[in-house]
């Protein structure tokens, strides 16, 4: 399948979404990866990762981009030669990235109820507005975690911990938008955040 959304949240923003329909010899297709990156296409154990690595290299070339323009810097975290921010996440069937002129972060995940089995491990303000009961619980356990790892990622540094450093701001699913923190060495940091579901999944990013 071609690509599946492409969403601008400001005029410096953008994040396109890829549904990994497609074969890995049909993804193969139609971009070049360096040597380094064939090897550790065919170095992974599933198909599932092999594809999603993949399908983030056709939603670079819908950028505009090649596999030769992304660095990694010494935290795993992935750069644009051409200065620009970018943020990438595959889970399962979905892939995305998200560049911009700023410092940002983006995660998708499956929607699953063994979510709630690690809560303890990755909330603990949020907790005061979150109910077992709510018949969204699960989704907003889902939502959060994916805010916390996209702060993760567009923080990138050693010793940050979800629970201890990463606050959500109380939200509806319906609505979107909330705002979140990251307190971290009596600093913080302020982050608009967005987030929507789709297909069972659900997506969050975070901006400055």
């Amino acid at each position: 399948m071609p690509l599946y959304k492409t969403i601008t949240p400001n005029s410096q923003t953008t994040v396109k979404i890829w549904k990994i329909t497609e074969t890995y010899d049909d993804l193969m297709k139609g971009i070049t990866i360096k040597p380094e990156n064939i090897g550790r296409v065919l170095g992974m154990k599933s198909e599932l990762h092999q594809r999603g690595f993949l399908s983030v290299r056709h939603l670079l070339a819908e950028f505009g981009y090649q596999d030769s323009n992304l660095v990694y810097d010494e935290n795993g975290k992935p750069h644009l030669k051409d200065g620009k921010h970018i943020s990438i996440t595959h889970s399962f069937t979905f892939s995305a990235v998200i560049i911009s002129d700023d410092v940002v972060g983006i995660d998708i995940e499956k929607q699953r109820d063994k979510i709630a089995i690690i809560a303890h491990k990755f909330i603990d303000y949020e907790f005061d507005y979150l109910k077992e009961e709510d018949v969204d619980y699960i989704k907003k356990l889902t939502s959060i975690w994916c805010v916390k790892e996209s702060l993760y990622k567009l923080f990138a540094t050693p010793g940050l911990s979800f629970k201890e450093h990463c606050l959500v701001i109380p939200f509806s699913i319906e609505d979107e938008k909330t705002i979140a923190w990251i307190d971290y060495e009596n600093k913080k940091y302020r982050y608009n955040i967005n987030f929507f579901e789709f297909e069972g999944f659900s997506c969050a990013y975070a901006i400055v």
